[in-house]
């Protein structure tokens, strides 16, 4: 007899796992992590949160839609910045100056045009949520509207974030290749005070919960469906009547979205941005904790993010001129050898595991049936 498989389907987790998951990190981030680690070790856990949030929305264009985006560190500074000059601008009132401090040491006695409506934390908010996914969105209308994708796509992005690195460092205003930095307060809270930074780790913990439940729904959603349609088959897409540019354009911008609120929150947490936080380097590297971790899947991009970021931290205390080599062997075996990361690796081994054969069991003879006496013939 032929061997009999399991017919189990692979299916969505159900909405008991999903809450159950949702409840295990909201443990692990609100109550295990600020219990079990020092007032720096949680800095450095949130910093990596930061990374994280971007890493969701490259998942998104890059793992669902095929977008290589390679410039996201264009949006993350431009959040990042946004929130910077905010905060100057608030220290500067605190101390009753009239502009921020490097810029009175760049002999710069008049606060520009462009800082002036940061100076309203409701512009500022605003700015961070709409500034970047509008360039997104502009950018990427302009781009997949002329059907340019793949390696030329990535380029291009790759292309714009070392132009606006360059544009930084020219600007003395923005603090050059400095950057800004020396923030004191966080929309009137004290940033030296521990309280005050523990409740920084709480709302970028809470921020990367929303965005995976926000990402996990429009992976589940009509229009995931047509992203993953359109990454395998556009031109059957457009055949069937939808516009492929609007539903990449759509899932950029939302990746942009996500690199704002996350760089926004770099500042406060980090203390300082600068040209070399934006720029291709560390574009570079939210792309390598997104492929390590497993682009294609929800949480896959959060853990290799926050691992990298963990390992890169750790291994160049120790080893400071042999981490950037592991990194890039790292990258390259996962690439070569596992395209679909770590989590895609896990997923294969649970796959074969369920559908192991079983023993096939060996046929019993059937039992005689009881037969009715009969007479015998005389």
């Amino acid at each position: 007899m032929p061997a009999t498989f399991s017919t189990r389907t692979f299916t969505r987790p159900g909405p008991v796992r999903t809450a159950g998951g949702f409840a295990i990190a909201a443990i692990v981030l609100f109550g295990l992590a600020p219990a079990v680690l020092s007032d720096f070790r949680l800095g450095l856990l949130g910093k990596f949160l930061c990374f994280a949030i971007v890493a969701v929305g490259i998942g998104l264009a890059w793992g669902r839609g095929g977008m290589l985006t390679l410039g996201q560190g264009v949006f993350f500074g431009l959040g990042a910045y946004i929130m910077a000059m905010h905060l100057k601008i608030s220290d500067a009132q605190l101390r009753g100056d009239t502009v921020p401090d490097f810029m009175q040491i760049a002999g710069i006695r008049e606060l520009p045009a462009y800082w002036t409506p940061f100076a309203s934390p409701a512009v500022t908010l605003l700015a961070i949520l709409i500034v970047p996914a509008l360039l997104a969105a502009l950018l990427g209308f302009g781009v997949f509207a002329r059907r340019v994708k793949g390696a030329y796509f990535a380029i291009l992005s790759q292309a714009l974030a070392a132009a606006f690195a360059i544009l930084l460092i020219g600007q003395q205003s923005t603090g050059g290749s400095n950057g800004l930095n020396r923030f004191r307060t966080f929309f009137g809270y004290d940033l030296s005070d521990p309280v005050n930074k523990r409740m920084l780790f709480f709302i970028v913990a809470a921020i990367l919960l929303l965005v995976v439940a926000a990402t996990r729904q429009l992976m589940q959603s009509r229009y995931g469906e047509l992203l993953v349609a359109v990454r395998d088959q556009e031109e059957r897409v457009r055949f069937l009547g939808y516009d492929p540019a609007l539903i990449k354009v759509a899932a950029y911008t939302v990746a942009a979205f996500f690199a704002g609120i996350a760089g926004a929150m770099f500042v406060p947490i980090v203390g300082i941005i600068s040209p070399a936080d934006v720029g291709i380097v560390p574009s570079i590297a939210f792309l390598i904790g997104v492929a390590i971790g497993g682009r294609t899947t929800l949480l896959g991009p959060v853990l290799g993010a926050v691992g990298v970021a963990w390992a890169q931290t750790t291994l160049s205390e120790n080893f400071p001129s042999a981490w950037i080599y592991a990194q890039g062997l790292l990258f390259i075996v996962v690439v070569g050898f596992f395209p679909a990361g770590l989590a895609g690796v896990i997923t294969l081994l649970r796959r074969r595991r369920r559908t192991t054969p079983t023993e096939p069991t060996p046929p019993t003879e059937p039992e005689p049936a009881d037969l009715p006496e009969m007479e015998p013939v005389r």
